[in-house]
């Protein structure tokens, strides 16, 4: 006997829901791995005689979980600790939908409601990045896995979107027992699993200890000056090669600080060939962070050797906390926490 036309409809509904089904639910799990976990490791920089100037020994990927993480100081929260918690709260809560997808729970009720009020939330961040800084950079949507950029992003999500409203309209889904006990099993496990794997105690690391006096006054023999007398007051001083990847993704952070917190005097001393500003400003979008480009090599290497007694590593980024001449904090990105620095220009 032949299928009627009713049961073929019927399963080749259920075969391609299906297979629509787990492509969406892989999409989720992807995109919370890749902003989890890091794909290659970087090496320091090093300085090359010939081009007389940093360049990198590895700038692959380094670790996503930052770049997302700070997306939450950009949106104004003013803690790390906090931006951290929320990155992998969020996180867990992809895998909790990719799982609840895959288990079928509560899918019209439940599932797909939330599937498509997410993804409208990331569709406003991605405009108001477009609105901020263009259709440029790396969304972060993969990590750095997958790069793309705002525009693609937003046409991501929305084709995500339809495919959720094609699986409510024409997926079948039978109900089966016990959905309310496995939602609350899994839920529980992704929203934790994040904060297992990467401990939110990794955030709070505190800057070296310093105390060392820094002659300045090699910045304003050059041309052209520093727009910003560094030698009094309290500065954030950070030492960058233009082709050093951690570098990027330091000057990327504090052009967040600055944009939430203009009142922290942060200045960025660039070292690098001039026909590489346009791509590390591309990279970073932190051109209206008070910067120069200094290009004596030799003074800019002594900068980046505090501090000269113990054990503080040298090279790049060397991001100091400077006051009246002397560096009070020496920090990687890792320690630059905007509550902190708003404390410290207090004092």
């Amino acid at each position: 006997m032949s299928p009627s036309p009713n049961n073929t409809v019927f399963y080749l509904k259920r075969i391609l829901g299906l297979l629509l089904l787990l492509t969406l639910a892989t999409t989720f799990f992807y995109s919370a791995y890749s902003k989890m976990f890091t794909g290659f490791h970087w090496d320091k920089p090093f300085f090359s005689a010939k081009d007389n100037f940093f360049v990198d020994a590895f700038t692959l990927d380094t670790d996503a979980f930052d770049s997302f993480r700070w997306n939450f100081l950009d949106m104004g929260i003013n803690s790390i600790t906090l931006a951290g918690a929320v990155a992998r709260m969020m996180i867990g809560f992809e895998f909790m939908i990719g799982l609840f997808l895959l288990c079928h729970i509560f899918l019209k009720k439940l599932t797909y409601p939330i599937v498509i009020s997410v993804l409208s939330v990331f569709i406003v961040y991605l405009v108001y990045t477009l609105f901020r800084h263009g259709n440029t950079g790396n969304c972060g949507c993969f990590g750095n896995k997958i790069e793309m950029t705002p525009v693609q992003a937003i046409l991501k999500n929305l084709v995500m979107i339809i495919a959720t409203l094609l699986l409510y309209m024409y997926y079948p889904v039978k109900p089966y027992k016990g959905q309310e006990w496995l939602s609350i099993f899994i839920g529980m496990a992704a929203l934790v699993t994040p904060f297992i794997i990467n401990p939110i105690n990794e955030d709070i690391i505190q800057p070296t200890v310093v105390n060392e006096t820094v002659n300045l006054d090699p910045l304003y023999q050059s041309s052209p000056i520093p727009g910003v007398e560094l030698r009094k007051g309290k500065h954030i001083v950070a030492f960058m090669s233009l082709t050093c990847r951690h570098c990027q993704k330091a000057a990327y952070l504090l052009q967040m600080i600055h944009h939430q917190n203009p009142n922290i005097s942060i200045f960025l001393v660039l070292a690098g060939h001039p026909d590489q500003q346009k791509d590390f400003f591309k990279e970073t979008h932190a051109e209206a962070v008070p910067h120069m480009l200094y290009t004596n090599s030799p003074e800019f290497v002594k900068f980046t050797t505090y501090p000269h007694k113990g054990e503080g590593g040298h090279g790049v980024p060397a991001i100091y906390w400077i006051n009246n001449s002397t560096i009070e904090y020496k920090s990687t990105y890792y320690q630059l926490d905007p509550t902190e620095m708003k404390e410290w220009i207090k004092k």
